[in-house]
């Protein structure tokens, strides 16, 4: 089992990681060494480049900071852990086909997670969550925005996505070609 030093020391912590292994996941044994260490763009996570000591191939692994588990409370009242992943499913499919870089997805989907673990101390209202996302979205792309706001909001008729659209376009108006 994986444990830091006890006494919290930050040198031996950074040692300790430098010599914590994993398996390898070409040969599944686990005796490797971390080449490098670097923190990733979203601040809250690292990146470490490992080499394998048995068969010498190299894999990149990732760290994340364990948050205290955020429940995302669902209209039926029932709870569900905070999910990244689903956050960042529906960027994808919201910016589907659209010129936006993974590398913006990633930074949009680190930027809700931030907000939702800086604003929230344990729950999410889902109502309160889906309004979050189209923020970050509505700055993001615009098609996206309407997109993603379609399924979330329910769009039952064309009347919808014209209401959606409206401050877009007032928007257009004003801005001058």
């Amino acid at each position: 089992m994986c444990r830091p030093p006890l006494d919290g020391a930050v040198d031996e912590a950074r040692a300790w990681c430098m010599m914590a292994t994993m398996k390898c996941p070409f040969c599944r044994i686990d005796n490797d060494r971390v080449i490098d260490s670097r923190a990733c763009q979203d601040g809250f996570s690292i990146r470490r480049r490992r080499e394998c000591l048995s068969c010498k191939r190299r894999y990149t692994t990732y760290e994340r900071i364990e948050e205290t588990a955020i429940k995302v409370v669902k209209k039926d009242g029932s709870r569900v852990p905070f999910s990244r992943d689903k956050i960042k499913g529906g960027l994808e499919r919201a910016c589907w086909k659209r010129p936006i870089s993974d590398r913006d997805i990633e930074r949009t989907v680190a930027a809700i997670e931030n907000d939702v673990y800086t604003t929230f101390d344990s729950e999410i209202e889902s109502h309160r969550l889906g309004e979050l996302v189209m923020d970050h979205l509505r700055d993001l792309d615009p098609v996206a925005f309407v997109r993603f706001a379609s399924v979330y909001r329910q769009f039952a008729d064309a009347g919808d996505f014209f209401d959606e659209l409206r401050p877009f376009l007032t928007e257009a108006r004003k801005t001058p070609r």
